[in-house]
C-alpha cells in the first residue's frame, strides 16, 4: 500500500501524468495511465486502464477535472470521466451516440461549455453543452459537410477528420480530408451551437487531405497537416478568422521515395519549433518556424515504430512521445530546446495499439 500512495503522490510532486487512448480489441481494453519522469525518461504505469471501447482522441476540460473521449467502435460515442486530482483515476460520467460514423477527434471549448466532435466516417461536425458535473448534457448541433475530392479512393465523399477552436473563441476550424477544406463554423459557447459562416470553408490544395491544425502562439498563422500529400500548408489567419495560404512544405525528406501519409502535427512551447508524424517513413519531422511563420526542415527522427499515429510534447517541451500504433509501443525522445532537434533514449514502453497521448493539468 505504501509503494502505490507513493505512486499516486509522486506525479503530483515531481512528474508528469498522461493519459494513452488506444484501439481496443487487439489487447488493449480502454484508457491507459503512466507517469512520465523528465529526469530519467522513463514511463511508468500507474494501475489498470479504465474500459471504453477505442478511445481514439482525448481531450480534457479546461479545469483539468473532466476528460473525454471518442469511442469509434460500432455506431460511434463520446464519453465524459471525471478526474480524480488526487490519483489521477477516471470515473465514468455518461456516454452519448456520436450521431455520426467514425468519430475521430474531440476538443473543448476554452470556456469548458462545449465539446465537439468530428465524425470521419459519415463527415458531420457535433457539438454538445457540457452539465455542470462534468457530464454531457445534450447534443446542441450537427453540421453535415456534403461534396467529395478528386481521390476517387479515398474522398468520395466527406471526411472530417479534426476539430479545433480558435484561441479566441469565437470559431470552431474543422480540417475536412474528403473534400480538401478547412471548414470554420462561429461558436456561441453559451448555448453549445455552431452557425455557418461566410465563406464557410477555405481550401487546400486538391488530394492534399488536410487531417490536423496546429496554431502558433501569436494567433498569426495556422499549420494544415495534409495526410494524403504529405506536406504542411502555411496559412495566414486574420484577426477576422480568415485563413489564407501561404506555402506548402514536405515533410519527408528529398530522397525517400515509398508511401508515407502524415498524421500529427504540433508546435513546440516556444512556438519556435514544429513537428509532424509520417506513417510510412515512420519518423517525426522537426521544422524551425521563421518569425513570419515559414518553415524549414531540420531533421526526420525515426520512431522506433510502426505508424505513430500521434505524438506529444511534455509541458515544458524537454521530451516528445510518440504512439506507434502498429509497433505497439511508446518511444521516448529528448528535444534540445534551442535546435529543436530530437535524440532517441531507446526507451520503450509496450502497449497495444496506442493512438492517442494527452498529458493532464
Amino acid at each position: 500500500m505504501r509503494l502505490l500512495a507513493a505512486l499516486l503522490i509522486t506525479p503530483l510532486l515531481f512528474g508528469e501524468v498522461f493519459l494513452v487512448g488506444t484501439y481496443t480489441g487487439k489487447g488493449s481494453t480502454g484508457i491507459y495511465p503512466y507517469y512520465f519522469d523528465a529526469k530519467t525518461g522513463a514511463i511508468t504505469s500507474m494501475g489498470l486502464p479504465t474500459n471504453t471501447p477505442s478511445p481514439s482522441f482525448l481531450a480534457v476540460h479546461p479545469s483539468g477535472k473532466f476528460l473525454y473521449a471518442v469511442n469509434e467502435e460500432g455506431k460511434g460515442s463520446v464519453s465524459a470521466f471525471s478526474i480524480a486530482q488526487g490519483s489521477r483515476a477516471l470515473r465514468p460520467l455518461n456516454e452519448l451516440p456520436s450521431e455520426g460514423r467514425g468519430p475521430c477527434h474531440i476538443t473543448v471549448d476554452h470556456t469548458g461549455r462545449v465539446v465537439i466532435i468530428a465524425n470521419y466516417d459519415s463527415g458531420s461536425v457535433v457539438s454538445y453543452l457540457v452539465a455542470s458535473d462534468g457530464s454531457l448534457d445534450h447534443r446542441v448541433s450537427l453540421m453535415q459537410h456534403q461534396g467529395a475530392g478528386p481521390d476517387l479512393k479515398r474522398q468520395t465523399g466527406p471526411h472530417a477528420h479534426s476539430v479545433y477552436v480558435s484561441p479566441d473563441n469565437k470559431f470552431v476550424y474543422v480540417a475536412d480530408l474528403g473534400l480538401d477544406r478547412i471548414y470554420r463554423y462561429a461558436l456561441d459557447a453559451t448555448t453549445a451551437t455552431l452557425n455557418a459562416t461566410a465563406p464557410a470553408y477555405f481550401s487546400v490544395k486538391p488530394g492534399f487531405g488536410p487531417r490536423h491544425i496546429a496554431f502558433s502562439k501569436d494567433q498569426r498563422f495556422a499549420y494544415v497537416i495534409n495526410e494524403m500529400a504529405s506536406k504542411i500548408t502555411v496559412m495566414r489567419l486574420s484577426a477576422t478568422g480568415t485563413l489564407t495560404e501561404v506555402s506548402n512544405v514536405s515533410t519527408l525528406p528529398a530522397e525517400f521515395k515509398g508511401e508515407s501519409t502524415t498524421a500529427e502535427i504540433e508546435l513546440s512551447p516556444s512556438g519556435r519549433f514544429l513537428y509532424a508524424s509520417n506513417r510510412g517513413l515512420d519518423s517525426i519531422a522537426v521544422f524551425a518556424v521563421s518569425p513570419e511563420g515559414g518553415l524549414k526542415l531540420l531533421q526526420n527522427m525515426p520512431t522506433g515504430g510502426a505508424t505513430p499515429r500521434h505524438f506529444a510534447l511534455t509541458p515544458d517541451g524537454g521530451h516528445l512521445i510518440a504512439a506507434n500504433q502498429n509497433g505497439n509501443n511508446m518511444s521516448v525522445f529528448t528535444v534540445d530546446q534551442k535546435t529543436g532537434l530530437l535524440t532517441d533514449t531507446k526507451k520503450r514502453t509496450a502497449l497495444s495499439s496506442p493512438v492517442c497521448i494527452l498529458f493532464l493539468k
